[in-house]
């Protein structure tokens, strides 16, 4: 019977914030106020943060790029060409009532090969947010 169900890794709510924090940590040392989400694997929210003076359009920014990482199960960012006319995935962005987001600060969280979870960070430049992403991740996951 073991093999009807799967028996998946999640993160967890403890994981999370540390990644939340590492993620304000990172924006806080680069000048880069953010906003921060977290997701389990099937994109709903976990933990979020929206640091003083962040854009306020960042939160659902943040939030959106967790769930496009999660959905994808690859960086948010790596569909930014493709998705453009003529290319193999145009019209993504139109697809889960608007919520994918094909700009960088989304990733994925994995664990074991398994997807557990995305985070998305928004708040400046897609070079930026993508790196606060990354520096989360290194920071939280490198020593799991």
């Amino acid at each position: 019977m073991t093999d009807a169900f799967l028996n998946r890794p999640q993160i967890t709510l403890a994981t999370a914030l540390r990644l939340v924090e590492a993620a304000m940590a990172h924006g806080a040392s680069a000048s880069v106020p953010v906003a921060i989400a977290v997701s389990d694997a099937a994109g709903n929210l976990v933990p979020s943060a929206r640091m003083d003076h962040a854009p306020l359009g960042a939160m659902r920014l943040a939030r959106d790029k967790a769930y496009t990482s999660a959905l994808w199960q690859m960086p948010s960012g790596d569909l930014r060409e493709s998705s453009q006319p003529g290319g193999g995935d145009w019209g993504v962005t139109s697809t889960e009532g608007g919520r994918i987001i094909v700009y960088a600060g989304g990733l994925p969280i994995f664990a074991h090969g398994t997807l557990a979870g995305a985070l998305g960070v928004s708040g400046g430049t897609g070079a930026q947010d993508g790196e606060c992403a990354q520096a989360a991740l290194a920071a939280v996951l490198d020593d799991a």
